[in-house]
């Protein structure tokens, strides 16, 4: 019983997150035009440079220093890693696509890029889910417990290994 209470939160966090990124990305596209594109690319090439697969390793080394991932895990987080470098490379594709493709919109354009958006991350929690479930599944209570804090409140901070 304690343990579909503990699933249901880690799933409900995450389901949060990802509903959370998509409602972001879905108000940072809508608002985007080919104007503000060419500026963002013109005046800050510092930020366009940086893409969503740098995002997810700086995330990957920040989580596995937090997680205290253990050499038992390695496969198990390496699973996982693998996901998130693979969803990281696919919203890299969409997000570039958007980008060079930048043009005025209709209503329907929207929703329909909106559409494709949300179906990315959609999939991608789908291929997160079960390599996340298996190193979840392996952790001991204080892993868990640092765990569900980093999802429920996305705040990464390393935590020290009890000795």
């Amino acid at each position: 019983m304690k343990q579909k209470q503990k699933d249901r939160r880690v799933i409900f966090s995450v389901t949060r997150i990802v509903l959370m990124a998509a409602f972001l990305s879905a108000i940072f596209f809508a608002n985007a035009k080919p104007s503000f594109a060419a500026a963002v690319v013109k005046k800050s090439s510092a930020v366009a440079k940086v893409s969503v697969v740098e995002l997810t390793e700086a995330q990957i080394k920040l989580l596995q220093n937090a997680l205290s991932i253990t050499e038992a895990q390695e496969e198990l987080w390496s699973n996982l890693t693998q996901a998130m470098r693979e969803n990281a490379i696919d919203m890299d594709i969409l997000t570039r696509e958007r980008v060079e493709n930048a043009k005025p919109m209709n209503a329907v354009e929207h929703m329909k890029f909106h559409g494709r958006i949300t179906e990315a991350h959609l999939d991608q929690f789908n291929k997160f889910i079960v390599p996340f479930e298996a190193l979840y599944d392996s952790m001991s209570d204080e892993q868990k417990d640092s765990t569900d804090k980093i999802f429920q409140t996305g705040i990464f901070k390393t935590i020290k290994k009890r000795k």
